[in-house]
């Protein structure tokens, strides 16, 4: 037994765990965007999806990048749906996604029992997923086409792939949530948002 297992509860366990699957939904979501939309990768010069995925998920990842002006979280998710973009709009999606679920853990893939995650982030996060597949498949730019390809409902059978894993991260953060709420006795809110109008909820940041 490792000495730092001893300062770590079942529930840090757990969430170690937890943040360890959602990288790997992350990253299969990342992969399967670069196949769908393969213009996209080629918008930065020398790309490919392995460097794109090492520049998230790489131990020394970085969280900030110069062809998103720096911009994080949600202001990186937003990127994706600008005219004004010029840039890669998967990497400015998934940037943007990975740090606003990161922003839901504190930043932390390692939990200890003084840590303290709480269960209205990890909601919120969920919730801003939501928001984002109703945007890809919904929002429009100037000439009537989605900012990126997801899925492909007219097809035979339906592609659905992209619907079923943002299901899991979805479920993945409210069970999350909800292990935190009754491991601290707090309720988080929940309030009832229409995707179609609804913003971004600020994570964190």
């Amino acid at each position: 037994m490792r000495l730092s297992s001893i300062f770590k509860t079942t529930i840090d366990m757990v969430a170690e765990d937890h943040v360890i699957m959602m990288d790997s939904f992350l990253e299969d979501l990342m992969v399967k965007l670069y196949l769908r939309n393969p213009c996209e990768l080629k918008k930065i010069s020398g790309q490919t999806i392995e460097t794109r995925r090492s520049s998230l998920f790489s131990d020394n990842a970085s969280t900030e990048f110069t062809e998103l002006d720096n911009k994080r979280s949600i202001d990186a998710m937003l990127l994706c749906f600008d005219e004004q973009f010029a840039g890669d709009r998967v990497f400015a999606l998934m940037t943007g996604l990975r740090d606003m679920l990161w922003a839901s853990y504190n930043q932390k893939k390692k939990f200890y029992f003084y840590d303290k995650l709480e269960p209205q982030p990890l909601h919120d996060s969920a919730r801003n997923i939501e928001i984002l597949i109703w945007r890809l498949n919904h929002r429009l730019d100037t000439n009537g086409n989605v900012f990126l390809l997801t899925n492909e409902a007219g097809s035979t059978p339906p592609n659905l792939s992209f619907e079923r894993l943002f299901g899991k991260m979805i479920a993945l953060q409210d069970f999350l949530a909800t292990v935190i709420a009754d491991r601290t006795n707090r309720t988080f809110v929940t309030v009832s948002r229409r995707a179609a109008s609804a913003a971004f909820i600020p994570i964190g940041l």
